[in-house]
């Protein structure tokens, strides 16, 4: 199991991503339109690097859904590989067994 703070803590950045979302996307477009002033640009940007950092949603990190392990991760499950084989073994997912030959 992955210490209770860092699971908290990757709850706490996804919730800010989801709450800045449409403000980032919106200082984005201004700043990367090449039709406004250089000025009005710059200003974008200056708004953009005020806001949050755990914001930016390049600092989330995939988590393991079962116990909250940050590397081995397999996106389609949304759990780390040592889950999956749990779960996969003990039957609990439809579909899956344990390879033997």
């Amino acid at each position: 199991m992955a210490k209770k703070a860092m699971v908290q803590r990757e709850v706490k950045r996804q919730k800010l991503v989801e709450k800045y979302a449409a403000k980032r996307a919106a200082l984005k477009e201004i700043a990367t339109n090449l039709d406004l002033s250089m000025e009005e640009r710059f200003k974008a940007r200056l708004k953009l690097a005020g806001l949050p950092r755990n914001s930016s949603a390049t600092r989330l990190h995939n988590r393991c859904q079962v116990t909250g392990r940050p590397k081995a991760y397999y996106r389609k499950m949304k759990m780390s590989r040592i889950a999956l084989r749990q779960l996969a073994s003990d039957g609990q997912i439809p579909g899956m067994v344990k390879s033997s030959w």
